[in-house]
């Protein structure tokens, strides 16, 4: 029972958006309205860049590419070449019932490796589009409903993971930065095939798209040491 209502607390973002402990926050007080596109930006690129590769340790991040976001998706500035792509992802990667969903505050770190390069970040892709097409959440929703009903999105690729180790990202309200963690993602389920949840499993299940119409599980297991080395403080090695 704790364990769920720690998921229930936590973000992803990608982003989470992406998307435990305490995280995508249940307890979050302010239900925020679209904002203007501008305060989704970051101004100075090289600080997005910095941000992007913090998701995952260097081994990994400094060869892969790194995207930032633009006025319309994300756009690659530098190219890669062992196949991950790291980037920030905004509010609207989490659950679709999200209190922060339009959070302009919201950046998360994250690295794909290559299976969800090809079949996840995609997801990420479509659903930025949309929402910096101005849509609001009920039409973004919708959309992408319509968009998985067309079988528009590549299906999930085995062994599609990713990195959110950053200490610099902040992932909502109640969080910050929450806690160092890798994602695994499945097909829909709620997480029993993997044991999470449950009473000491190092598994938790992330509700990024519980509910939502892109049919995954985000699963989550978290790690001692964020991408610099440096361990979480309190967490037991």
């Amino acid at each position: 029972m704790l364990a769920r209502t720690i998921v229930m607390q936590a973000l992803v973002l990608a982003v989470v958006l992406s998307v435990a402990g305490q995280g995508y926050a249940e307890d979050s007080r302010t239900t925020y309205p679209r904002a203007p596109t501008a305060q989704y930006l970051m101004s100075d690129q090289k600080a997005e860049i910095a941000l992007a590769r913090s998701a995952a340790p260097a081994a990994i991040s400094r060869d892969a590419t790194i995207q930032v976001l633009g006025e319309h998706n994300y756009e690659t500035v530098v190219k890669g070449k062992n196949g991950f792509v790291c980037l920030v992802e905004r509010s609207w990667m989490g659950p679709v019932d999200w209190p922060e969903f339009w959070d302009p505050k919201v950046r998360g770190p994250v690295c794909f490796n290559p299976a969800a390069v090809r079949s996840v970040l995609p997801i990420t892709y479509k659903r930025t589009e949309l929402a910096l097409a101005g849509l609001s959440r009920t039409q973004l929703i919708a959309s992408m409903q319509d968009v998985v009903r067309k079988k528009e999105l590549p299906a999930l690729e085995p062994g599609a993971m990713a990195y959110m180790m950053s200490k610099q990202g902040r992932l909502g309200d109640a969080v910050g930065h929450w806690h160092p963690h890798l994602m695994f993602y499945s097909a829909r389920s709620d997480g029993a095939d993997w044991g999470a949840d449950l009473p000491g499993s190092p598994v938790l299940l992330n509700p990024q798209f519980q509910g939502a119409p892109e049919p995954l599980a985000n699963l989550m297991v978290r790690v001692p040491d964020w991408s610099d080395g440096t361990p979480e403080p309190g967490h037991v090695h």
